[in-house]
């Protein structure tokens, strides 16, 4: 193939066709598309001074600060793949992350030195920090093809080691543009909270990139805290929020102690299933509608999003984006695709140009995941008649108690509608005689009993989804991406 396409365009564009326009704002720093596109093209020429060359992988490891983005765009405009790494990695797991992607060089902010120069030094490559990077400029980025890989994003591995999901610079370039001219319409002159980690794909792609995209202004804040996420939000005159539903849950707790709110023209929630309730509660307090939308690292990430032009439609993930075509598939049947009809519970199917294109150094795991041009998700859902995907719950995270299925997300659905409960991770656990048991662990919002729970539980699910058991905890468990870390809770309470 003689095309060429880079992902690095997403800087480079905006920077020629907007150079004076604010593309970065951190604290007090305004960063124009102009000034970081030669500061990424200085740091390129460092990179290929140092020995990268087109498709070496370059890990990189650092918060939401300048130095990210600037260093992101640095690999790719060198050719290279950029090798995200989760900022809470210890060192034995970053080392982990560097020897399985073959990354040849790790840059590292200095906040996590101590364990980026640990791992760098026990995977046997060098580590340096973004400011150790400077040369003269190069005149443009190196030139890959459509399906060379651009990044390279580790899953979370809750089911053994984290693989590499390898994305292509036309997964990548085609879901940011997706996002913004046809999912969620972003437009030139909005302004975004960057305070999801963009060492994730979620962050890079539907906060960072689809905004470059277009050229809008991306705001960074490099710890979510949601006091301090609406002062930023008021004082920047932010508009458009990016989240998963722990932030949301943060923002509604935090905005009766805050003096103003952001007036917020486009909310997008990914990452975990949220509560009907919380979109409710959230245009009442915020006079914002949140879109809520459904991805993996392996479809870079956007899959379905609640779309305006379609129509939102509360409990759903909405419709799949451009392009795209998401379906529900037979689990069971493992050699091919057999799609289900409407309103059945089945297997998430998902196909088109943010499809990845497979595990680094894993063509077994690829091929279980991938059939016809599917790829499977691991995710139960339901389509009604009109093209709405609902998330049921993750295959691996249904309980079966006493034969029956029940999805733990409907449960914390009804719970969350509970005036006392602020939080709630429904789990299941073992038990003699119905094999698991339900588990309701639950972080109150004043005086509340467990048979307050279990009873309000039976009244709103059936009666064998409510929860046996309760367990209450000040806060809930949370990965660097604000997801509720249920591996810990069942190993907690089992």
């Amino acid at each position: 193939m003689n095309a060429t396409l880079s992902l690095a365009s997403i800087l480079a564009e905006p920077a020629r066709r907007r150079p004076g326009h604010i593309a970065l704002i951190e604290g007090e720093q305004r960063v124009t598309f102009a000034e970081l596109w030669r500061q990424a093209r200085e740091q390129a020429a460092a990179l290929i001074e140092l020995g990268v060359r087109p498709g070496d992988r370059v890990a990189l490891m650092g918060p939401n600060t300048t130095d990210f983005p600037r260093a992101y765009f640095a690999i790719l405009a060198a050719g290279a793949t950029v090798v995200p790494v989760h900022l809470l990695l210890t060192a034995d797991e970053a080392e982990y992350v560097l020897r399985d992607s073959g990354a040849k060089l790790l840059v590292c902010h200095d906040m996590v030195q101590a364990v980026g120069k640990a791992a760098a030094a026990r995977a046997g490559i060098d580590c340096v920090a973004p400011q150790e990077l400077t040369g003269e400029p190069i005149a443009t980025f190196v030139t890959r093809g459509p399906l060379d890989i651009a990044v390279v994003f580790y899953t979370s591995g809750t089911t053994g080691r984290p693989k590499g999901a390898e994305l292509s610079h036309l997964n990548m370039v085609m879901c940011a543009t997706v996002n913004a001219f046809d999912a969620n319409e972003v437009h030139r002159d909005d302004i975004a909270l960057g305070a999801l980690p963009l060492f994730h794909v979620f962050g890079q792609t539907v906060s960072m990139n689809s905004h470059w995209r277009v050229g809008a202004t991306l705001v960074l804040l490099p710890r979510f805290d949601a006091a301090a996420a609406i002062d930023l939000m008021v004082r920047e005159g932010v508009n458009t929020f990016h989240g998963v539903p722990t932030m949301y849950h943060g923002l509604l707790a935090a905005a009766g102690d805050a003096a103003e709110l952001p007036r917020l023209r486009l909310c997008i929630s990914g990452g975990a299933a949220l509560p009907p309730v919380v979109i409710e509660d959230f245009e009442r307090v915020y006079g914002s509608y949140i879109l809520e939308g459904y991805g993996l690292s392996e479809t870079s990430p956007t899959a379905t999003v609640n779309q305006p032009e379609l129509g939102p439609r509360a409990g759903t993930v909405g419709h799949p984006v451009w392009g795209v075509d998401v379906e529900i598939a037979d689990p069971d049947a493992r050699d091919s695709i057999r799609l289900l009809s409407a309103d059945t519970v089945g297997e998430v199917v998902v196909r088109g140009h943010n499809v990845f294109g497979g595990y680094t150094g894993r063509p077994d795991a690829t091929a279980e995941v991938m059939c016809d041009g599917w790829f499977r998700t691991g995710d139960l859902g339901t389509k009604d008649a009109d093209g709405y995907l609902r998330i049921v719950d993750r295959i691996k995270e249904m309980i079966i108690r006493g034969g029956f299925n029940v999805y733990p997300t409907e449960v914390e659905a009804a719970l969350l509608r509970h005036p006392k409960i602020a939080q709630v991770a429904i789990i299941g656990v073992p038990d003699e005689t119905y094999g698991e048991e339900i588990l309701a662990v639950v972080v109150p919002d004043g005086p509340l009993t467990a048979d307050e729970v279990i009873d309000y539980a039976k009244a709103h699910v059936a009666r064998y989804k409510y929860p046996r058991r309760v367990e209450f905890l000040t806060e809930l468990p949370l990965g660097p991406t604000h997801k509720i870390l249920k591996r810990e809770l069942k190993e907690r309470f089992a």
